[in-house]
C-alpha cells in the first residue's frame, strides 16, 4: 500500500470521530469482490457523509456531522449503513450520556422505541409461517386473557393480525406510549387496554370497520402482544428472544423491561431537545411489543436485512420469499404493509419505521430489492432532524437511486 493512500485511511478512520468504528478490511472484500466495498473506499464514504456537503445548498450542508450534532442539540447518534445485505459500517457519534460523559460506541443500546413494531410482526409472520395461525382469521381466536369486543363495526369483517400491523384495524386509540418512570408503578397489559389506572393512556376502542381507513394505533399492536403470549404460553421478551433475537445474532438487543442491569451500563441516556439529560435514565414499556425493544443499529440492520433477503429469494434465515412479500404487501388503506411502512423516495421503493420513545429518536430504511439502507438511533428529543440530515448525506455519498453516479458502486 503506498503512503498517499495509507494517509488517506488513517484520515478518514480519524474523521470517524470514534475507535469503535466497524467496516469491512481489504481482505474480506477480497474474498468477495462483488458484495464489497474496499477499507479505503469505505472510509473515503465516512469522510464525505461526515464533512461538509459539496455542493452546499445552505441549510446544515456547510456544518460538520458533529456541528450539525451541537446545533440540534443531540448528545450522541449511532449509525449503521448496509450495502450488498449486509452492515457495510457501523460508527457512534458523541456520547450516551452527558453527565458521565460516556461515548457513543457501535455496541450502545439504544430505545428503538415504535421500531420494536415491525420486529415483532416479523416474529408473528414466522409463526404464520410456520402454521400456528393466519393473518387473516379473527384475532380474538388467539385472544383468550381479553377479546375485541363484538360490535357493529366488527360484526362483518372482524380484527385481524393483518388488520392490526398494517394500523387499518379500526382501532382509534391513536398511542404513542409516554412510558413509565423506573420507580413509577407499572400497569398490566390487561390495564392498559382497557385504560385502567395506573394506565397513562386511555383504552382501545374500535370505532370503524378493519381496512375502511388506516390510522396509527400502538393499542392494536398491544393487542398482538397479547395474542401471542396467550397463544404460545410465553412471556414476550422470552418468545422474541428464541424467534428472531437469537437466531439473527441480536446479541446486543431485549425486549425485557425493564432493562437487566447487565446491559444497562452500555444504554444510551435519554435526553430532552435542549440536549440535556432528562430526570431520569429512561422510561419503562410494558407495552413491550410496540415501544420495548432495546438495540443497536448494526442489530436492528440485521432485521432490515433478513427482510431483504428473503424478498431477494428462496428465503432468508428466519421467513420465506412467500411470507417475507406479505410484509410489504398494501392491505388496501394507509402506506403500511405487516409492520413496515412502504413507500417510494426517489426512484426506489422502501420499506421503514421511525421511532420516538421519552429522549429517543431512530429510524430505520431499507431498499426493498437493492439491498442497501441505514439504521440511525439518537438520545434526545431532538434527534429527528438529525436523522434526516445523516440520510440525506448517506443517500447522496452513495447514489442511492438516482441518475447521477454514485461516488463507489
Amino acid at each position: 500500500m503506498n503512503q498517499k493512500i495509507r494517509i488517506v485511511i488513517v484520515l478518514g478512520v480519524l474523521l470517524c470521530g470514534m475507535a469503535g468504528t466497524r467496516m469491512l478490511s481489504d481482505a474480506q472484500a477480497s474474498r468477495n469482490p462483488e458484495q464489497s466495498t474496499p477499507t479505503r473506499d469505505v472510509a473515503l464514504l465516512i469522510q464525505r457523509i461526515q464533512a461538509p456537503q459539496v455542493p452546499d445548498r445552505q441549510g446544515l450542508d456547510g456544518l460538520t456531522l458533529q456541528e450539525v450534532m451541537g446545533k440540534l442539540h443531540v448528545p450522541g447518534v449511532s449509525i449503521a449503513v448496509i450495502k450488498d445485505f449486509k452492515v457495510q459500517w457501523a460508527n457512534g457519534y458523541g456520547v450516551a450520556d452527558v453527565k458521565a460523559g460516556r461515548p457513543v460506541e457501535s455496541d450502545t443500546l439504544f430505545q428503538a422505541a415504535s421500531i420494536s413494531k415491525p420486529v415483532t410482526a416479523m416474529a408473528a409472520m414466522k409463526f404464520v409461517e410456520d402454521g400456528r395461525f393466519s393473518l387473516d382469521e379473527d384475532v380474538n381466536r388467539l385472544l383468550k386473557s381479553w377479546h375485541v369486543p363484538e360490535s357493529e363495526v366488527t360484526r362483518e369483517q372482524p380484527v385481524t393480525a393483518r388488520s392490526l400491523f398494517s394500523h387499518t384495524s379500526g382501532a382509534d386509540d391513536g398511542f404513542g406510549f409516554p412510558g413509565y418512570a423506573p420507580a413509577a408503578p407499572r400497569p398490566t397489559i390487561l390495564q392498559i387496554l382497557n385504560g385502567e389506572k395506573p394506565s397513562n393512556v386511555g383504552p382501545v376502542r374500535f370505532v370503524r370497520p378493519p381496512y375502511q381507513a388506516y390510522k396509527y394505533s400502538g393499542g392494536g399492536i398491544l393487542i398482538m402482544q397479547l395474542a401471542l403470549t396467550d397463544l404460545l404460553g410465553r412471556p414476550f421478551d422470552d418468545l422474541m428472544q428464541s424467534t428472531i433475537l437469537t437466531p439473527l445474532g441480536m446479541s446486543n438487543s431485549t425486549y425485557q423491561q425493564p432493562l437487566p442491569d447487565s446491559m444497562a451500563g452500555h444504554a444510551a441516556r435519554a435526553h430532552d431537545s435542549s440536549g440535556q439529560a432528562m430526570d431520569g435514565q429512561w422510561h419503562v414499556y410494558p407495552e413491550q411489543a410496540a415501544a420495548g425493544l432495546w438495540t443497536t443499529p448494526t442489530d436492528l440492520a440485521r432485521v432490515a436485512i433478513e427482510l431483504q433477503r428473503a424478498l431477494k429469494g428462496p428465503s432468508g434465515t428466519i421467513l420465506k420469499e412467500g411470507t417475507a412479500r406479505e410484509m410489504i404487501a398494501p392491505t388496501g388503506a394507509g402506506p403500511y404493509g405487516i409492520g413496515f411502512e412502504i413507500s417510494q423516495k426517489g426512484q426506489g421503493w422502501y420499506f421503514s419505521h421511525s421511532g420516538g420513545n421519552w429522549g429517543f429518536r431512530c429510524h430505520l430504511l431499507a431498499h426493498v430489492r437493492k439491498g442497501y439502507g441505514i439504521v440511525i438511533m439518537t438520545n434526545a428529543d431532538s434527534g429527528s432532524g438529525l436523522i434526516d440530515e445523516i440520510e440525506s448525506r448517506v443517500a447522496a455519498a452513495y447514489g442511492w437511486d438516482t441518475l447521477d453516479k454514485p461516488v463507489f458502486r
